[in-house]
């Protein structure tokens, strides 16, 4: 059966199809070299712009993998800056602060690049319970978290979505002394309509599935056995979340699992089929790329990503997706990191641990259940710090889930470039927060200093929330705690 593309269907093989992504490939490859149409293109990107199309987006796919394809240093030059400049118009210099935290590594899958494939009989199989997730939240928040990404393998006997929804509620009940998490994102596997429902009731943040690759004969020979192997029923999963009423989903790719080119038309292939049927469009997206782990190397995968070309990935899905939230991990070192906050990246992990639990208590070697090697080991206060140093304001801000400004309703503010309004005075609240209650003194020194000097911006006093903030801020420092826009 033969599949056509169109934007607006809800077939995987239309939405994702593989004769536009060739199609898009080799028009990128015949125009790249035309200087003049990336510089055409890069002009419909710039900031202060409307969207142009009914994607939301000011470039298409085949006009960003124009860019991508690109060779002129000029170009690629200006692409850095452009991505620089509409980050900063769209969410100004705040950095979003989260870490991960899996549940469980139990999964009946056999994909071929996770340390936790079912065949994997080295690997200790564990599943916090709920004691133990207290314990872990506690650990997390001591360390002045408030925002979680939830984690789990698929197995439905040990990890069923009741474990998931009694996992989240234990989570959220927790408060602390002054901690609390705020939002829990959460990224399971593909499931049905009802248990979205579910998960929605739950009050979950975004709900994150990684595609892995798009690449569908691709997909089905990294994923020979197991529920994940229905590669439609994967795609689509983020259309049932959206049905089942969840403002807010996150896409994905692992980079090296195919050649990059063909992944990043596909994974704006499907921020373009949001935005096309839901009119929302995703609100993160994750860039990983594939790193050792128990029985994996990277080596097996032949399409490794070098280090300026997934820069400057970064830097064009900043450009053709400005309204998402770009999130890099741990996976990433220190030096890459930075790379990257100059390209976009607006919300990374910090002190994180890719094992099951692993806050209260570091895994031995022997006995590691982690998902992959962590290439950033400081410590939160140290990226914090670090963010700082580096003239971002690290934030712990979770006020749009709370407020109601999820879906099609953040996605207006951002999109007209309203939502840093927001951001930026709750950036410098939940700041203040974690000066006062968790940071070191050298990095609470740093970051008062760095509040002081952005409360005396002379544009920023003439901002209608201005007042109000200053108030709050000083109601923070006299105890108060959760003030937000």
């Amino acid at each position: 059966m033969g599949y056509s593309y169109n934007p607006k269907s809800l077939c995987a093989d239309e939405f994702i199809n593989d004769e536009e992504i060739l199609e898009t490939l080799a028009f990128a490859d015949a125009h790249k070299d035309d200087v003049q149409l990336c510089y055409d293109i890069l002009e419909k990107c710039k900031p202060h712009l409307h969207p142009a199309s009914e994607h939301g987006a000011m470039i298409t796919h085949r006009e960003a993998s124009v860019l991508l394809a690109c060779d002129d240093a000029g170009v690629n030059a200006a692409i850095k800056q452009l991505a620089h400049d509409i980050k900063q118009a769209y969410y100004g210099n705040r950095i979003v602060l989260f870490a991960p935290l899996y549940l469980s590594n139990y999964c009946v899958n056999s994909c071929l690049y996770c340390p936790y494939h079912a065949k994997n009989r080295e690997i200790p199989r564990r599943k916090l319970t709920q004691d133990e997730i207290r314990a872990e939240v506690i650990a997390l928040q001591d360390m002045g978290h408030k925002r979680l990404a939830i984690e789990a393998g698929e197995d439905p006997k040990h990890n069923p979505i009741e474990y998931i929804l009694e996992s989240m509620n234990t989570i959220y009940s927790i408060k602390h002394k002054n901690g609390a998490i705020r939002r829990a994102n959460v990224n399971i596997a593909a499931t049905t309509v009802e248990n979205y429902r579910k998960l929605k009731e739950a009050e979950i943040g975004t709900y994150i599935l990684f595609q892995e690759t798009y690449h569908k004969e691709r997909y089905e020979e990294l994923h020979p056995t197991g529920p994940k192997s229905n590669y439609a029923y994967h795609t689509e999963a983020h259309d049932r979340a959206m049905e089942a009423g969840i403002d807010d989903v996150g896409l994905g790719v692992l980079f090296g699992l195919e050649g990059y080119a063909y992944e990043f038309a596909g994974l704006l292939m499907h921020a373009e089929h949001l935005e096309a049927v839901f009119g929302v469009g995703p609100h993160t997206i994750s860039v990983p790329r594939v790193r050792p782990a128990d029985d994996i190397d990277p080596d097996t995968f032949d399409n490794g990503v070098p280090d300026d070309v997934f820069a400057k990935i970064v830097a064009c899905i900043r450009i053709a997706v400005p309204y998402t939230g770009l999130i890099i991990s741990t996976r990433e070192p220190q030096a890459m990191r930075e790379q990257l906050l100059e390209l976009g990246v607006s919300q990374i992990s910090g002190g994180s641990r890719t094992s099951v639990g692993g806050y209260v208590s570091e895994e031995d070697e022997d006995e590691s259940t982690a998902q992959f090697n962590v290439y950033d080991n400081r410590s939160l206060d140290e990226v914090v710090s670090w963010l700082m140093e580096l003239g971002y304001i690290p934030s712990f801000c979770t006020a749009c889930y709370r407020a109601g400004r999820q879906g099609d309703r953040f996605m207006e503010l951002c999109k007209n470039e309203q939502i840093a309004g927001f951001c930026h005075p709750n950036a410098l609240m939940t700041l203040e927060e974690y000066l006062l209650d968790y940071a070191s003194p050298e990095a609470r020194a740093f970051g008062e200093a760095l509040i002081d000097a952005e409360m005396a911006n002379e544009d920023f006093k003439r901002a209608p929330v201005y007042a109000v903030l200053e108030k709050n801020l000083t109601a923070i420092k006299e105890g108060k705690r959760d003030l937000r826009f």
